[in-house]
């Protein structure tokens, strides 16, 4: 079985795992989702929801939160951490998007990509979900699990994303990527995998090259 094949199988066993995987973060708008993805670094989804709807409450859109009184923001952003980093990216990107965009999130990677703190991985989460374009949102679940089952040697997020962008079918990408997300998180966590009731596990380099060494 060549690579190739492996990924094949890989993927069609995560559709019969995982069928149901979906975006964690709650949002109602690409803006929204741009602002949970952003709050989200080193913070769990969970507690970006629960910080999220009283946010968006106070800045109700793009041109509230360009108008926002850095304070005022990085009070309301504190729970999730980094809150003066994050506060800033927020406001940053609300006037960018006001200013070249009318107030919009454009539906193009190379232009979020320039609003501040939006890198590809942001930006493919955004174009999946909300506008339909595929991509692969490589996280660190999405690395540690690419690189575990061998799918990858690379440890780069983006050399990442290009070495799966080649194995697997683009239709999947998006499905694909919260797939593995999800198996990250319940099952091949970085401490102490869940291997032996893993479904993946005879596919799995990093469960062979353990089993070997014991």
């Amino acid at each position: 079985m060549d690579l190739k094949q492996k990924a094949s199988w890989i993927g069609k066993k995560l559709d019969q795992m995982l069928p149901d995987a979906s975006c964690a973060l709650n949002y109602r708008n690409p803006w929204e989702l741009l602002v949970a993805t952003i709050l989200s670094a080193q913070c769990t989804d969970e507690r970006v929801n629960q910080v999220t709807p009283d946010l968006f409450k106070k800045y109700p859109d793009i041109r509230a939160m360009a108008r926002a009184v850095p304070d005022e923001l990085e009070e309301a952003v504190r729970p999730t951490g980094f809150f003066r980093n994050k506060a800033k990216s927020l406001k940053g990107c609300a006037e960018a998007l006001v200013e070249r965009f009318e107030g919009e999130v454009p539906p193009s990677r190379e232009e979020l990509v320039k609003l501040p703190g939006i890198g590809r991985k942001t930006a493919n989460l955004i174009l999946g979900e909300t506008y339909g374009i595929p991509g692969i949102v490589v996280d660190t679940h999405v690395s540690r699990v690419a690189q575990r089952l061998g799918l990858t040697k690379n440890k780069d997020a983006v050399k990442i994303e290009f070495d799966l962008m080649e194995l697997f079918p683009k239709a999947s990408w998006n499905r694909l990527s919260h797939q593995m997300i999800w198996h990250g998180r319940l099952t091949c966590t970085a401490r102490k995998p869940k291997c032996p009731e893993c479904d993946l596990k005879t596919h799995c380099d990093y469960y062979q090259e353990s089993r070997s060494k014991t």
